[in-house]
């Protein structure tokens, strides 16, 4: 420059002439500026950065649960009671085992369910449970926890519960049908209205929802042999939200998450998606509060779900949900068949021809 200082901008000389006539060229500012880029980083650009996208948002689910220890402590563990139980051993002795007294006379107990749509899985509850329950107590809605309308299922089987109609205590609730609302809050709309039915069917303080030794924890969760699709398929042992109270007026809740550190150790069984017909798995993958887990059409398809029911893979193509890398790659892949029928609901057995599709070797469903 004249003053004798110069200029210390930088300039592409191959761009000089296009990139200095202003917007006019922008398509040849671009092209000049791209000149300098090797193969191997339009290779990038143009393929794996639009794969790496469409990846994320295939499989986002997939890699949020599997870094899930990264960003998730589990939690706290659960303070094991042993369970103590044989057919040929007294109340009284199995009471002392586990170090509770025995009563005078026996706590009323009561059962509340908030049905959807299992029929066949609550006769065989209730027949396990009927010696024991002084009364069942159902609610259900004419509308899903997503707001999908549906019949009274309850209402249109009655006949075939007729074993425990003087115990029963049973109500309808009409559904908000909310669109585009939380699944949550409609299944938390639903569960209130079940602890006000649980009062009209006369639940007093110190009754208890399936124990009836004394001196119990206020709150006792029951660790459930967990099962998938029948009893074929044994899912770990980590059915915890089953729970037992000594009812307390205006504090006991119908509810379905962690309220105890106490678990009492192999209490029952819990079997998931264990329907006769296909039609009742879709309608359930529509309608229950994870229906977000159905991330398109494909995933109703009758065959495909048929598939996956004899495989004993997942319904959603999910990762296990646990808390270690060590976890979710130890339970990834197929589950394990089981042969095995030993200790399985009594009903059942006494019934195997009705429930043959929920014994070992018989995965093919009704169409329904």
């Amino acid at each position: 420059m004249a003053d004798g200082y110069s200029n210390s901008k930088k300039t592409d000389d191959r761009c000089e002439d296009v990139c200095g006539q202003g917007s006019r060229l922008g398509m040849s500012r671009l092209r000049c500026l791209l000149k300098g880029v090797d193969l191997k980083t339009y290779i990038f650009l143009l393929m794996i950065v639009p794969i790496g996208i469409v990846g994320i948002y295939c499989h986002g689910q997939k890699i949020t649960y599997f870094l899930r220890p990264l960003w998730q402590s589990p939690p706290k563990p659960f303070v094991q009671i042993p369970h103590y139980y044989h057919p040929n051993v007294s109340m009284e002795h199995l009471c002392k085992l586990h170090g509770w007294g025995i009563r005078e006379y026996p706590r009323r107990v009561f059962d509340a369910v908030l049905f959807n749509n299992e029929v066949d899985i609550l006769t065989i509850r209730w027949k396990e449970l009927y010696p024991y329950i002084t009364q069942f107590v159902l609610l259900e809605s004419n509308s899903t926890f997503t707001g999908i309308h549906k019949p009274h299922f309850f209402s249109m089987h009655r006949e075939e519960f007729k074993f425990v109609k003087s115990r029963l205590t049973y109500a309808k609730i009409g559904g908000r049908f909310r669109k585009g609302e939380n699944p949550f809050i409609e299944e938390a709309y639903q569960r209130l209205a079940l602890d006000q039915l649980l009062r009209i069917a006369g639940i007093q303080d110190d009754d208890l929802l399936i124990m009836w030794c004394d001196e119990i924890p206020q709150i006792l969760h029951l660790h459930l042999r967990n099962y998938l699709y029948s009893f074929e398929f044994p899912w770990g042992h980590r059915s915890w939200r089953a729970s037992v109270h000594r009812y307390q007026m205006g504090k006991t809740k119908y509810a379905h998450y962690r309220q105890s550190d106490y678990l009492l150790a192999d209490s029952g069984w819990h079997c998931s998606f264990c329907f006769r017909y296909i039609s009742d798995f879709i309608f359930k993958m529509k309608a229950y509060s994870h229906n977000d887990r159905v991330k398109s059409s494909h995933f109703l398809n009758p065959e495909r779900i048929q598939d996956i029911i004899c495989k004993g893979a997942d319904l959603y193509d999910m990762l296990p949900e646990e808390y270690t890398f060590k976890e979710i790659i130890g339970q990834m892949g197929l589950m394990p068949h089981s042969y095995s029928a030993v200790h399985l609901p009594v009903h059942i057995l006494n019934n195997a021809d009705r429930y043959k599709y929920l014994l070992p070797g018989n995965c093919k469903r009704e169409s329904g």
